[in-house]
């Protein structure tokens, strides 16, 4: 291809460097986005049909031309061109060749500018509808499990020490909470980038009688952009999907990190299924938790594209730099990676087998139902802190003889306090930990499957 056939040439009297051309180019990424370049530029020319700037038999012309390109894109036998820099030139370019001079008309009225940032956000918009799929996907098999577990009970942690005893499905119901959250994130999110910025041309708008609201209608925008420079120049919306996305990756990152501590020999409170994991080359006992240290590691990589893309906005004169044109390679790997992660953790979480006997076993140790016999003698009229110092002599002594407050006599318990009375032993045991917490978001097993039956509502209405 000569420089002369470049569609923007025109001014240019030394043909571009070869090096220069590569270097320059965003075909090999950006063609991904040709369903969408297509969708915007079959809208644009039936909007100047409309308005009289294209004839209907140009418009017809044009939205042929670029159905029988997708379906050539489709069967992999189109010729993309580096020469021709980006998806936009080389779809254009090959309508122009396959229809004449009324290719030639289809960019009337807009710029690269307006375009590729149209692009970028119709392919955003769907995108964020997949990741919402695949959050509530995972959202659902987490609540079959909770479901199974909300009777099961393990330790509960602060510092990564026993603190109460909680109910596991309580504890999976946190993971839900969480990924609640990000989905508002996402479709938060989807508010700002459902903004059309064609018409907005290079950065000043058109001399042309376009109807922009029109334009918006047929690609399902909720409305034009205000500004024409804003509208070319800013990616904040794909800068707050990185941050909806490093958000919900670093969730995933500490689910990944708990299932990788409880399915050690140390711990021992699940087993994941083989599917999800490897062996070692040297070890044959090793039965490693790959998917989810994967995940885990994954989580730096999109935090990596956040701050790539941060960086490469802030500073920036308005309008459009050539410096956008690196907006697409992290923001297309985060949407990738992202979801990625969804499905396998959505295919992981189903197969986990809880070990209930070990679960509670951990339970029972490290005095988990010592706030039990703290509120229990609260409840008595020993002021709190009172009843914590007692509590805490009690562990003391639990300590010294190697065993656990419900192993104390009755007359060593009312050595701490007189306010011990004989169904002490009852705030003592696992269940009956469990069952006081009896309130909107308590671990009793009674409000886990309140909430879980809550939750299936709440996805159903999102």
């Amino acid at each position: 291809m000569n420089d002369a056939d470049k569609l923007w040439a025109g001014r240019f009297n030394e043909p571009t460097d070869a090096f220069v051309e590569a270097f320059t180019a965003s075909v090999e990424f950006d063609k991904r986005l040709y369903r969408y370049d297509i969708q915007g530029s079959m809208a644009h020319a039936t909007m100047l049909a409309r308005q009289g700037i294209l004839s209907e038999q140009e418009r017809q012309a044009i939205c042929e031309g670029l159905t029988a390109i997708g379906e050539c894109i489709e069967r992999g036998a189109f010729q993309w061109s580096i020469a021709r820099e980006d998806v936009h030139m080389n779809i254009e370019a090959a309508l122009t060749e396959a229809i004449g001079d009324a290719g030639k008309k289809l960019h009337t009225g807009r710029s690269r500018n307006d375009q590729v940032a149209t692009d970028v956000r119709l392919w955003l918009r769907d995108e964020i509808d997949q990741v919402n799929r695949g959050i509530a996907r995972l959202q659902r098999v987490l609540l079959d499990l909770a479901e199974r577990e909300a009777d099961t009970i393990m330790p509960g942690f602060t510092h990564l020490q026993t603190a109460q005893p909680i109910s596991f499905g309580h504890h999976l119901m946190a993971w839900f909470e969480m990924l609640d959250r990000d989905h508002d994130r996402f479709s938060d999110c989807l508010k700002r980038t459902n903004v059309m910025p064609l018409g907005a041309a290079a950065l000043a708008g058109t001399s042309y009688p376009i109807d922009r609201h029109y334009t918006a209608e047929l690609l399902g925008f909720e409305r034009p952009a205000a500004n024409s420079l804003d509208a070319v120049s800013d990616r904040d919306f794909a800068i707050e999907f990185a941050a909806a996305a490093s958000i919900l990756m670093m969730h995933l990152s500490r689910m990944s990190e708990e299932l990788i501590i409880w399915s050690s020999a140390q711990f021992g409170f699940i087993e994941l299924s083989d599917a999800f994991c490897t062996g070692s080359s040297i070890m044959p006992q090793k039965k490693n938790p790959d998917v989810p240290e994967l995940v885990r590691g994954k989580t730096g990589r999109i935090y990596g594209h956040l701050m790539a893309l941060l960086t490469l906005m802030k500073s920036q004169p308005l309008a459009y730099n050539k410096d956008n044109q690196e907006d697409k390679e992290p923001l297309f790997d985060t949407v990738d990676n992202l979801k990625g992660c969804l499905k396998v953790f959505a295919d992981m979480v189903p197969a986990i087998r809880p070990k209930r006997d070990a679960m509670r076993a951990a339970a029972l140790k490290g005095y988990a139902t010592a706030t039990d016999l703290a509120d229990y003698l609260a409840r008595r009229g020993l002021p709190f802190r009172d009843a914590h110092e007692a509590v805490g002599k009690a562990v003391a002594l639990c300590v010294e003889k190697g065993c656990d407050l419900a192993q104390l006599s009755l007359d060593e318990l009312r050595g701490f306090s007189d306010r011990v009375g004989d169904d002490v032993y009852e705030v003592l045991t696992l269940e009956g930990s469990l069952a006081a917490r009896d309130h909107i978001g308590g671990t009793a097993p009674a409000q886990v499957r309140k909430a879980i039956e809550l939750a299936r509502w709440r996805i159903d209405q999102n």
